[in-house]
């Protein structure tokens, strides 16, 4: 048996092997890690049909001190009951780590233009820190899923 014809069949062999575990075709995900601080405080929305969703903003600053440049990202959360007031309970300026399942979505905008957005739902969120005088809770660490 040739070479080429070994490595074939044993790429093809490892390829399956990989999702062997599961009788569904893979799916396209897009998730976004992002660690940042919050913006204001999370604000409770409730949508057309009356559910309720937290909504907040993280901005993530790179590059050098004196060239710094901040991205700002908008996260929805449907976390409810403790783990939605957590979230609202945070304060301005916590350091936190977003998980999310992130998506571009097309919009019409008030003058008829055609815009786009990064849309990005909380899957989990950890607080790294706090700010300097913020009450800490007993449960400081909680992380969301």
């Amino acid at each position: 048996m040739s070479s080429s014809m070994l490595f074939r069949r044993t790429t093809a062999a490892s390829a399956g092997a990989a999702r062997s575990f599961s009788t569904t075709s893979p799916r396209s995900i897009a998730k976004m890690s992002i660690i940042g601080n919050l913006a204001d405080t999370p604000e409770l929305h409730q949508t057309s049909n009356g559910r309720e969703l937290v909504r907040y903003a993280v901005a993530s600053n790179t590059g050098p001190r004196d060239n710094r440049q901040t991205s700002w990202f908008r996260i929805t959360s449907f976390n409810e009951g403790p783990r939605r007031d957590f979230l609202l309970s945070l304060p301005k300026g916590c350091l936190v780590y977003i998980e999310g399942d992130a998506a571009i979505k097309q919009y019409e905008d008030a003058e008829g233009n055609s815009r786009s957005a990064l849309n990005i739902v909380q899957r989990s969120i950890e607080v790294l820190k706090r700010p300097h005088g913020a009450a800490e809770p007993a449960e400081s660490s909680e992380s969301s899923h």
